[in-house]
C-alpha cells in the first residue's frame, strides 16, 4: 500500500498536480461554503463561464491568464449587478444572460485564436492539471493566501451578512461592500481553479465538498473545515484514479466529489434518504407499541 502511494510522487508533475489539487480543494470548499449558504450557485456557474473571454484575451496578449480572468469575472459581476439593479429582472435572468454572453464571446475567440495559432486551448475548458508548472503552483498559492486571509479578517462580517443580510444593514455594515468582496472572492477562486478543473467543471468543485458537508453539519464554520477536508481527500483520490486507471484528473477529482456526496445523501444521520426512512420506520414502530401498552395495560 505505502509503495502505491509513493508511486506517484517520484514523478515531479504529480508532486506539482497533487500541491495544486490541495490548494484548490482547500479554496473551493471554503467560498463554496457561502455560496451554499446564500444559494448562490448559479453565481458560481455564471462567473466560472464568464471568465473564459479574458482567458483567451489575455493569452491573445501575452498576459499572464488568471490576471485576465479575474478581470473578465469583475466585469461579469458588474453587469449581473447593473441588470439586476436597473431593471425588472431576476438576478437569476440577469445571470443567464451575461454568463450565456461571455461563455459564447470566449468560445469564439478560442476559435479564432486556434485557427491563426495551430494551437489547442482546450484545456481552459477542462483543466489540464497534470500541465501545471511551478509558476501556476505559486500563483495558486498566492491566491489561496488572499483568500483565506479575507475570510478570516472579515468572518464575522460575512457571517453576518451571509445569514441576515437585511440586519446587518441595519447595524451599519458596508453590505455592499461585503458582497462584492464575495464575488471578489468566487472570482478568485475560479481562477484559481481553472489549471485543475477547467471552466466547465469548476462550479462542481465549488459546491459539491461543500453541500455534502452541509448534509453533515449545520454550523457555517464547520462546513467549512469539514467541507475543506472533503475537498482535499476528493482532490488527493482523483488524482490517484487519475495515475493508475489513465483517467482525465479534473472529471476524476470531480466525480470523487460527487461520489461523497451521493453517501452522504443516502447515510446522513440527520438528512440521509436511508438513515431518515430507518429512523422515522423506528419511531412508528415505538408509536405503536406506546399505543398497544396504553390500550392493553
Amino acid at each position: 500500500m505505502l509503495t502505491i502511494l509513493l508511486e506517484p510522487l517520484q514523478y515531479s508533475f504529480m508532486q506539482r498536480s497533487l500541491i495544486e489539487a490541495i490548494i484548490v480543494g482547500v479554496i473551493c470548499a471554503i467560498v463554496g461554503s457561502y455560496l451554499m449558504v446564500q444559494r448562490l450557485a448559479l453565481l458560481g456557474d455564471a462567473i466560472s463561464h464568464s471568465v473564459l473571454p479574458g482567458l483567451a484575451v489575455a493569452f491573445l496578449w501575452g498576459m499572464n491568464i488568471f490576471v485576465g480572468a479575474f478581470i473578465a469575472g469583475l466585469i461579469s459581476t458588474i453587469l449581473i449587478n447593473i441588470i439586476r439593479t436597473r431593471s425588472n429582472l431576476k438576478e437569476d435572468a440577469a445571470m443567464g444572460i451575461v454568463f450565456s454572453a461571455f461563455f459564447a464571446l470566449g468560445i469564439t475567440l478560442i476559435t479564432i485564436i486556434q485557427k491563426d495559432n495551430k494551437i489547442d486551448l482546450n484545456h481552459f475548458l477542462f483543466g489540464n492539471i497534470l500541465g501545471v508548472t511551478v509558476s501556476d503552483v505559486r500563483d495558486t498559492l498566492i491566491i489561496a493566501v488572499i483568500i483565506i486571509l479575507i475570510v478570516v479578517l472579515l468572518y464575522k462580517e460575512l457571517h453576518f451578512y451571509t445569514f441576515d443580510r437585511l440586519g446587518a444593514q441595519a447595524v451599519g455594515l458596508p453590505v455592499h461592500l461585503l458582497e462584492l468582496g464575495l464575488m471578489i472572492l468566487i472570482g478568485l477562486t475560479i481562477v484559481a481553479s481553472l489549471k485543475t478543473v477547467g471552466v466547465i467543471l469548476v462550479l462542481s468543485l465549488l459546491i459539491t465538498p461543500a453541500a455534502t458537508a452541509y448534509l453533515l453539519v449545520k454550523r457555517l464554520h464547520q462546513v467549512m473545515i469539514l467541507g475543506v477536508g472533503l475537498g482535499v481527500i476528493s482532490s488527493i483520490s482523483g488524482m490517484y484514479l487519475s495515475y493508475f486507471y489513465n483517467l482525465p484528473s479534473g472529471p476524476a477529482i470531480v466525480l470523487v466529489a460527487s461520489g461523497l456526496f451521493v453517501l452522504a445523501f443516502l447515510f446522513s444521520p440527520s438528512q440521509g434518504i436511508l438513515t431518515y426512512r430507518a429512523s422515522a420506520s423506528n419511531q412508528s414502530l415505538l408509536w405503536q407499541e406506546l399505543k398497544r401498552l396504553i390500550r392493553f395495560p
